[in-house]
């Protein structure tokens, strides 16, 4: 994945509500959670759920489905792996700062 294509994801985690709602969906793992139980965790009102929930479904980290009355609501673990792999992928493996030719080792 690119920058472009990363970037947004990172920017719908940066609310603390969805960051909140992300992190309870990862921790429900593949079974997920619908609206309802993920409102009364977090003690969120249903419209303002539904508007940060919108958020993260159109920066492609939570999946939606509809199982008769109720959302199911799951994180995209392929998502969530590309994330932390995008952010390490270089890890460690040093900045060069042009300086006397010298590469410096950032951990």
């Amino acid at each position: 994945m690119s920058e472009k294509t990363i970037a947004p994801a990172f920017a719908a985690l940066g609310h603390e509500a969805r960051l909140k709602i992300y992190r309870l969906l990862v921790k429900a793992g593949d079974e997920g959670l619908n609206i309802g139980d993920i409102g009364r965790v977090l003690g969120l009102p249903a419209s303002t759920l539904s508007h940060h929930l919108g958020t993260l479904v159109q920066a492609g980290l939570v999946k939606q489905e509809k199982l008769g009355r109720e959302t199911r609501n799951r994180a995209d673990f392929d998502v969530m792996r590309d994330l932390v792999g995008f952010i390490t992928d270089e890890c460690c493996s040093g900045v060069d700062l042009d300086v006397a030719g010298e590469t410096e080792k950032a951990c």
